[in-house]
């Protein structure tokens, strides 16, 4: 063993023990850090707007600080980023995280000297907390990959702006560096697909041990290396055991990947935003992420099915149950406060706070008042996969509500792995499987056909690559861009069957 990897144990527990204070008082950390933001932002233009020296509890500041998005926040945003000082936080941020917007174009997440230190300790502290439950660390001895955003960054307003990927390789440890690839000229080039490729030549013949990325940009990859070697990619890279992901389920791609691979590898699942980092996967062994209730970051919950009443109840963390659909909502030390992330999430456990993201509040299928979720359709998936030999690269999920004959349907939009056979032999049964599987999962979607409102799932068959092709024609080709698993309307569809 290495003195790299003995140091990793020792460090690996001292972290660990470090965590467990919090975690074994999480009501009490939780007002701590609320009272802390409070505390403050009193004298920034939003505090004052709000009335921040006058809260002395949760209950007033629900009062007087409405849940907002990045749309409704987007006015006091504006004046962050023309150069005005102490406006949702002191000072200035020391960086914008920029991600592509709804209505209004590009959006601009501020990050500041309080919020930085999260982003790069919670990904570190992940790999950590590995180590400890595992005591597996001679990984740290050889070659880590983190799939990312250029970190070429531009300067608004005297702010440096970039993705947020981009922003925390400026962050990478020392210790890490000469372990980190690709190279900083590589990491560099904008063009996904030159990027990847450039990537492949340059890390074929490392000692890679680490892996990390979004799961869909991590198969182009794993794909280029066996084209490259002709062999699977943990026969490229025979000390290749961790794989590090964010950003969406891992579960629909998890037997490609280990196609791809030729055998398991463990993994780490982390729930990284720009907006901050909320939690990371800190067990092999229980189901869920821990909640990260001392980041710097205050959280609230409403309830996914009562998200679009009229004021609707915001829990805080004491007052969540388990296996319920709640909106996240966010409070930090960046300036966002009652935001809405937009994400969905439910506890699958209380003690301590774990979690699992289980869709977006804004990606659903609810044509006929089924409100289907993220969650839903990638569980249903896994099911009618399991025991067969079909492989996904890619999926949607959009309803058919005018078909040109029969009822309405929801039709899946699937790429197949057609290189590893992964093709179903009957379309028909597998679409049963997937609406059976669906039907088991969501009771309103069962009544739905039950009633004949509905006929049974349809699946489109998409052409290889042809998800790839879609996201380089809307330009969102690589990075931190994913396809979203459910859409109530056909405009991504559409497009899909244009390609």
């Amino acid at each position: 063993m290495s003195i790299k990897s003995t140091a990793a144990k020792f460090f690996a527990k001292k972290i660990y023990n470090k965590t467990q204070a919090w975690v074994n008082e999480p009501i009490k950390t939780q007002n701590k850090v609320f009272l802390e933001l409070i505390q403050e932002a009193k004298k920034t233009q939003f505090g004052i707007d709000h009335h921040f020296d006058t809260i002395k509890s949760f209950e007033d500041f629900s009062k007087q600080v409405p849940i907002r998005d990045y749309e409704e926040l987007k006015p006091y945003v504006d004046r962050v980023v023309k150069g005005e000082p102490n406006v949702l936080w002191k000072g200035k941020p020391l960086y914008f995280a920029k991600t592509s917007g709804t209505t209004s174009g590009a959006k601009y997440i501020p990050l500041t000297k309080e919020s930085m230190p999260f982003h790069i300790e919670a990904a570190r502290n992940a790999i950590l907390h590995y180590i400890h439950e595992t005591g597996k660390a001679d990984f740290v001895d050889g070659k880590m990959i983190f799939l990312q955003g250029s970190p070429i960054l531009e300067e608004k307003n005297g702010v440096k702006l970039g993705r947020l990927s981009g922003i925390v390789a400026h962050f990478v440890p020392k210790y890490l560096q000469k372990n980190r690839m690709p190279s900083w000229e590589t990491n560099c080039i904008e063009d996904w697909e030159t990027k990847v490729n450039a990537i492949v030549e340059e890390t074929f013949d490392k000692n890679m041990t680490v892996i990390s990325g979004i799961p869909s940009w991590v198969q182009m990859y794993f794909e280029k290396l066996q084209q490259k070697g002709g062999k699977p990619v943990g026969e490229i890279f025979k000390n290749f055991n961790l794989f590090i992901y964010g950003g969406v389920n891992y579960e629909p791609y998890r037997a490609k990947f280990e196609n791809l691979i030729g055998r398991k590898v463990d993994s780490i699942e982390l729930f990284p935003a720009s907006e901050g980092f909320f939690a990371y996967q800190d067990s092999q062994k229980e189901k869920g992420m821990l909640l990260l209730l001392n980041s710097g970051i205050f959280y609230e919950f409403i309830k996914s099915d009562e998200f679009y009443t009229e004021n609707p109840r915001r829990y805080t963390i004491g007052e969540v149950e388990l296996g319920i659909n709640y909106v996240l909502i966010i409070s930090t030390n960046a300036g966002l406060w009652g935001y809405n992330i937009g994400d969905t999430i439910q506890f699958t456990s209380l003690k301590p706070y774990r979690v699992i993201v289980s869709g977006r509040i804004k990606h659903y299928i609810s044509a006929f008042g089924e409100h289907v979720i993220g969650k839903e359709v990638e569980n249903a998936l896994k099911e009618a996969m399991e025991g067969t030999t079909i492989r996904v690269n890619e999926f949607t999920v959009a309803p058919q509500i005018n078909p040109s004959e029969g009822l309405p349907y929801h039709e899946w939009f699937i790429e197949f792995d057609t290189d590893a056979s992964g093709e179903p032999e009957n379309f028909n049964l597998f679409a049963e499987a997937i609406d059976n599987a669906m039907r088991k999962q969501n009771v309103y979607y069962d009544d739905l056909i039950v009633g004949h409102v509905l006929r049974k799932v349809v699946i489109t068959k998409v052409a290889k690559n042809g998800f790839q092709d879609y996201m380089k024609s809307i330009g969102k080709l690589g990075g931190q861009n994913k396809i979203p698993r459910l859409s109530n309307d056909r405009k991504i569809v559409d497009q899909l069957n244009e390609q």
